[in-house]
């Protein structure tokens, strides 16, 4: 049985993502000044690798609500096409008598009562005395429904419209953010720097791989086999896979249901401190609250991840670079 960590509605509803943020990334993203040093061409490599993990999450976050809204849409949809047709499917007896009245032709039921003033269409039924009072009731009961409808399908449209725009916003941001973060690489290459944030795991010190038992060993199993595939942004697999796209995927092979985003992932088990960190216990980076990069620790002061698209998924030490902007961890299952 698929065990699920997370609590929550049944239903997500979209909120607007606010892109304020968004922008300090494209006023940000030159590469640095002229002639820098190799210091501070890493640090700068280093601000733009975490805001790239930043853009990577409030795109997946985007893109959630925006599949939630347009799941909602076809919802209402179908609602309103059912309503309609109950509406229309009344009694034949009811609607011919109707059409009579009103027109002497044989429009449809739906016709008569929505043919003219949307608004008149309650007046219309309450018109007929000659329907008895049950039938009126119906009648109301079902015209209520189809314009109760209506506007929850035009408010789901509007709320789609939203989702859709703030989806293609992030995507042009973060699209910024690569760019800028492949500039900057080639800035700190030029100057004879090394990615800060690849650390072989050759020079971490490490032994051999840890064994684990159980659920974690086949979380490991999985994430070690994903070592060498492409770096995607919302990737989910099996192909490619972003950061937490990797994390859901491994945890899956466990039968634990996470989260898609790292910010509701850090909220999907128990907090643990650094010194207490396991394999298969996910780490998380940038930020305490809202972290926007995470991690599988595979043992040894090692981690399987992925962090930006210039570069596949890896193994890599956590010391230096990764320990330094380490915010916490969680231990699932």
């Amino acid at each position: 049985m698929t065990r699920n960590p997370v609590t929550g509605g049944a239903r997500r509803r979209f909120t607007t993502v606010g892109f304020a943020a968004l922008g300090a990334v494209v006023l940000s993203s030159g590469v640095a000044a002229a002639e820098p040093t190799e210091e501070e061409a890493q640090e700068r490599y280093e601000q733009l690798q975490e805001e790239l993990s930043g853009l990577n999450e409030t795109f997946n976050r985007a893109e959630e609500d925006h599949e939630a809204a347009q799941a909602e849409l076809q919802e209402l949809q179908e609602r309103l096409a059912e309503a309609e047709d109950e509406l229309e499917e009344m009694s034949g007896e009811v609607a011919g008598i109707a059409q009579v009245a009103y027109t002497g032709s044989p429009y449809s039921m739906f016709t008569v009562l929505f043919g003219g003033v949307p608004d008149a269409a309650l007046q219309n039924v309450a018109d007929l005395d000659y329907l008895s009072e049950g039938q009126r009731d119906v009648l109301s009961g079902y015209i209520e429904e189809v314009e109760h409808s209506e506007r929850l399908h035009a408010e789901a449209a509007e709320t789609e419209e939203k989702a859709a725009e703030a989806l293609k916003e992030a995507e042009t941001a973060q699209e910024g953010g690569e760019e800028a973060l492949e500039e900057q690489a080639e800035v700190l290459e030029g100057l004879g720097g090394v990615d800060p944030t690849s650390v072989e795991v050759a020079d971490s010190g490490g032994g051999a791989e840890v064994a684990a038992s159980g659920d974690v060993q086949a979380v490991l199993d999985f994430a070690r086999a994903q070592i060498g595939k492409p770096y995607v942004w919302g990737g989910t697999g099996p192909d490619g896979y972003d950061c937490s796209g990797l994390v859901q995927a491994a945890w899956a092979q466990a039968g634990v249901s996470l989260p898609r985003t790292t910010y509701d992932q850090v909220n999907a088990g128990t907090r643990i401190s650094r010194d207490q960190v396991q394999p298969g216990d996910l780490l998380f980076f940038y930020s305490e609250s809202a972290p926007s990069h995470v991690g599988i620790y595979s043992g040894n002061g090692k981690m399987i991840h992925g962090s930006n698209p210039s570069k596949p998924l890896e193994e890599v030490s956590l010391a230096a670079y990764w320990d330094g902007v380490f915010t916490g961890a969680v231990r699932v299952g």
